[in-house]
């Protein structure tokens, strides 16, 4: 017997289909409809409202195999499944984190293939794996951001069977995961929660209805998150949560819905004795994301930090349109990596307004943000989907990568930046429907044609050459540059695991200089110096030490260091 349960305030009447045979459901006051029923562990299932005759898939779904618009298909794992019963977990902080996409992380795109690279990771020194949304979608391949059956698995991947292996896998090679989330709007292929009750809130956000975590009936919806999102820590065992987007949760209850989560998550991993993250992607700057709970924040782990990439990216390539026009100046560069971010009650150009808080250094430590040189949205939400890798020198992606490994941040890398890889990353999709997948492909052209772009250059999502472009290409990893920026990578990961001075994450203990006309910075940690040249040429930096990983050939000079151009260099030194 199998206890069959559905929270749908809004129809009069709910029967339940299972294997073709429909049940009748009763309803208690609280808006749930419950039904026990015999049925195989493996039964298809669904719910009819009211006189509409098409079976709807459960909002809670466990398993969809046949796509987001048929029935749900009861689902557990088997009793062999896991073998990671020793696994204790590890924190997230000061870790390093490779963000990666299932479907063109490899050739095939799956959970399984995705096992096979593992031993890779943990050779280039990878603490974490994250991978972009995992949660039913339309179609059969896209970035996963537009989920409408958040409990269940995207099935072309492996579905959840598949994501047990790939888990059990990381933790046996001493890998944590983390996976992104997106809670704050729903996918338009699919999405049947409204039919059931008010899932959505009267607002909206850039990517359409918000959720209602605030309005008329919102308990259960907040209930909805919080259950989907302990479930992917509880049965699915992952370390944690990339929340995305958490500032278009507009919560205006007493309690934000992420404390509310952060408090459960911090439950749960008492629990389970092992520790459980929380990552929140927020454009606010605000700290109070990463201001512990009995301190009137809401206690997350750590958060996205934009502003470290914006400084980075716009300081080594020069490119100032958009949100990098604030950007781009070494003193820029040197006031985000020593406080965290760059706009901190401060104006901002392109918002025409103050934007962000100072973070207090004194008590919050730097490995609470993360620091990257690329994001899937970095590159993704580009026209083209071109990567820094397209535009730049493999000397600039060097810096690029010194600057943000070797700061006292958490660390995260996108898939194939190690190797500086050619492959693009490209905004793809697969909707079903003509009408959607029209509208998406004409929206993404019209978006950029209003930023001077040539409409006939940006790609069409729903190409699937669009989505096979984005796929890594494995076989230019260990060729002439690109195996070279690897090894530098690897290098770089070792140092900030294996140096004393890389585990001091305060960022009060830091100090930063820089030449803005000579295009120099230095970073000074303990005794290591991490120099910079941004400069095509050659220039002398005022540091001297052994050489521990270097771009180029650095060469001493006196008391200085020579530095070719678009290069860097870690010395063992004291600051003068």
């Amino acid at each position: 017997m199998v206890e069959f349960a559905v929270w749908a305030p809004r129809p009069e009447r709910v029967q339940l289909d299972v294997d073709g045979t429909q049940h009748p459901m009763s309803r208690t006051d609280d808006g749930w409809w419950r039904a026990d029923v015999t049925a195989r562990p493996d039964a298809r299932y669904g719910f009819v409202l009211d006189d509409d005759p098409k079976v709807l898939p459960d909002p809670r779904s466990p398993r969809q195999p046949d796509g987001v618009h048929e029935r749900s298909q009861l689902w557990q794992p088997a009793s062999d499944a896991w073998t990671d019963a020793d696994w204790q977990g590890r924190s997230i902080e000061g870790a390093a984190i490779y963000e990666l996409h299932i479907g063109t992380f490899t050739p095939e795109g799956t959970f399984d293939s995705a096992i096979e690279k593992l031993d890779y990771l943990v050779d280039l020194g990878i603490d974490f794996v994250e991978i972009m949304p995992v949660n039913a979608f339309g179609g059969t391949h896209g970035w996963g951001y537009d989920g409408v059956l958040w409990y269940a698995v995207h099935e072309p991947y492996g579905g959840p069977d598949g994501l047990v292996r790939l888990i059990d896998a990381c933790h046996r090679r001493g890998l944590g995961v983390l996976i992104d989330a997106v809670f704050n709007h729903l996918g338009p292929s699919g999405n049947y929660l409204p039919k059931f009750g008010p899932y959505l809130s009267t607002g909206s956000n850039p990517w359409g209805e918000s959720i209602n975590i605030a309005d008329a009936d919102a308990d259960e919806v907040r209930r909805y998150i919080i259950d989907c999102a302990l479930r992917w820590m509880r049965e699915f065992h992952a370390d944690g949560l990339r929340l995305d987007a958490v500032h278009a949760l507009v919560d205006t209850t007493a309690v934000h819905i992420l404390e509310e989560l952060a408090a459960e998550t911090d439950a749960l991993a008492a629990d389970l004795r092992r520790p459980l993250s929380l990552i929140a992607e927020s454009d606010k700057n605000d700290p109070r994301l990463i201001t512990p709970r009995d301190r009137g924040g809401y206690g997350m782990t750590a958060q996205w930090d934009d502003d470290i990439h914006h400084a980075i990216h716009a300081a080594v390539s020069g490119e100032r349109q958009g949100y990098y026009g604030d950007f781009g100046s070494l003193q820029a560069l040197a006031q985000t990596l020593k406080h965290g971010y760059f706009h901190a009650g401060t104006y901002s150009s392109f918002r025409h307004r103050r934007h962000g808080r100072p973070l207090d250094t004194a008590t919050i430590p730097a490995t609470r943000l993360l620091a990257y040189t690329l994001t899937h949205d970095q590159v993704g939400n580009r026209a083209v989907g071109d990567r820094p890798s397209q535009n730049l020198t493999f000397g600039q992606l060097a810096v690029k990568a010194a600057l943000a490994l070797g700061s006292p941040y958490t660390a995260m890398l996108f898939m194939g930046e190690e190797w500086g890889s050619s492959s693009p990353f490209q905004f793809f999709s697969s909707h079903p429907e003509p009408e959607l997948a029209r509208a998406t492909a004409e929206g993404r052209k019209r978006e950029f044609a209003e930023h001077g772009w040539d409409a006939d250059e940006i790609p069409d999502p729903q190409d699937l050459q669009t989505f096979l472009r984005s796929k890594l290409n494995w076989d230019e990893i260990d060729e002439g540059d690109h195996g070279r920026l690897r090894r530098v990578y690897r290098d770089l990961l070792a140092l900030r695991r294996d140096e004393p001075d890389m585990a001091d994450h305060w960022l009060d203990h830091m100090t930063v200089d820089f030449d803005e006309e000579r295009r120099w910075i230095v970073m000074y940690r303990g005794s290591l110096a991490i120099a910079c040249n941004l400069n095509a040429d050659e220039v002398t930096v005022p540091v001297r030490g052994d050489v521990l990983v270097a771009w180029g050939n650095p060469t001493a000079d006196g008391e200085d260091t020579r530095l070719d151009g678009h290069s860097f260099a870690i010395l063992r030194t004291v600051k003068r």
